[in-house]
């Protein structure tokens, strides 16, 4: 571990006004940032494919051209079809939930009687109570979710952003990666370049094991997901497979709120009890598919970002920056433990520590 040098007062008051501007600027722009964010992370996640482009002969810009029209003529109309279905989705669904929910808990009350000799009457006039209760709760609140999720991406990846602007970004971005990495060192300061060098290698280490490998293991488990369900034929099975993939980012919260709300949809639905069993079978295979291959494989077991400080990250930037600041939660959380670590790291070398 390189040690940083002690730098002069006025550079270190320089460096934490800077960074203060910094935040504060992007809090004012957050509106119009999110296709110019969505152009350098889509650049992040193609750098290394033109990379191998220009190893197989082509030049950077043929490389960056046949990546761009790849996005514009594939990914992103199979992205707007998929979106517009998931919508066409959400909408039927909250049309349908108090039927749903009617439904669901005429097959539960049995259950509850058989109880009813069991406890006090006033205790079970409660516990019938809570069950409706949640129910309605629950059937609400991850409709509003869903459908607040979507809303918000369409509105912010609008039809000119995602078609014009974000792809415009991503090429210039992806042709001028290694350009722009080099002009960035050009300007580190001489005295601390080898241990600034070494911090940017141990991120762009944990970016690319987390993030690239969670947003795989997030495609992979959605489309099973929706697949799965779908060929059980379940309901909505499209938008709840499809949503509980890409929350899957968040630990245990994307199964397991894809798992109760298609236990309960698949009640509400199915006749028969075996039926309902599949739908448990799909998310129990995924997770175990999920935690002993993909996750392993993907992403490593060692990337330095603990589920709770992931969970807090997005959390926090979803407060701050909304839907830009889940996108970004994550990259930043992974810097700001690189950094931390490298604190304490130079802590315990300090005077101050050894009390000296």
């Amino acid at each position: 571990m390189v040690a940083l040098k002690q730098d002069k007062k006025s550079n270190i008051l320089f460096w934490m006004i800077f960074f203060i501007v910094f935040c504060y600027t992007i809090f004012l722009l957050k509106s119009v940032l999110m296709p110019f964010v969505a152009g350098i992370v889509i650049a992040y996640f193609l750098d290394p494919v033109a990379d191998r482009l220009q190893k197989w002969g082509c030049s950077r810009n043929i490389a960056v051209t046949i990546i761009t029209l790849l996005l514009v003529l594939i990914l992103f109309p199979a992205m707007l079809m998929l979106l517009q279905a998931i919508n066409s989705q959400i909408l039927s669904l909250v049309t349908v939930i108090p039927e749903y929910t009617s439904t669901a808990m005429d097959k539960i009350t049995p259950f509850l009687e058989n109880l009813r000799d069991k406890i006090p009457s006033d205790k079970y006039d409660e516990l019938l109570g809570v069950a409706k209760t949640g129910l309605v709760k629950g059937f609400g609140f991850v409709t509003t979710m869903i459908g607040n999720v979507i809303t918000s991406g369409v509105a912010v990846l609008n039809v000119i952003s995602l078609l014009v602007i974000t792809p415009i970004v991503a090429f210039y971005m992806i042709r001028d990666w290694d350009k722009m990495l080099s002009s960035i060192d050009n300007f580190l300061p001489r005295g601390n370049v080898k241990v600034i060098r070494e911090q940017a290698r141990e991120i762009n280490k944990i970016l690319a094991s987390f993030i690239r490998g969670q947003a795989l293991v997030c495609m992979i488990l959605g489309a099973f997901y929706s697949i799965g369900l779908t060929l059980l034929g379940l309901e909505f099975g499209l938008v709840i497979g499809f949503m509980a993939g890409v929350i899957s980012f968040i630990p245990y919260v994307g199964s397991l709120v894809g798992f109760v709300v298609s236990i309960g949809l698949a009640i509400a639905q199915f006749g028969e009890w075996n039926q309902v069993l599949y739908v448990a079978l799909v998310f129990f295979f995924g997770q175990f598919v999920e935690g002993n291959f993909l996750t392993p494989r993907l992403v490593g077991g060692s990337v330095g970002l603990h589920p709770v400080w992931v969970m807090f990250a997005l959390l926090a930037g979803g407060t701050l920056l909304g839907f830009l600041g889940v996108l970004i939660a994550v990259p930043v959380a992974a810097v700001v433990g690189v950094l931390v670590r490298f604190a304490l790291t130079n802590y315990k070398q300090s005077k101050m520590y050894l009390n000296k």
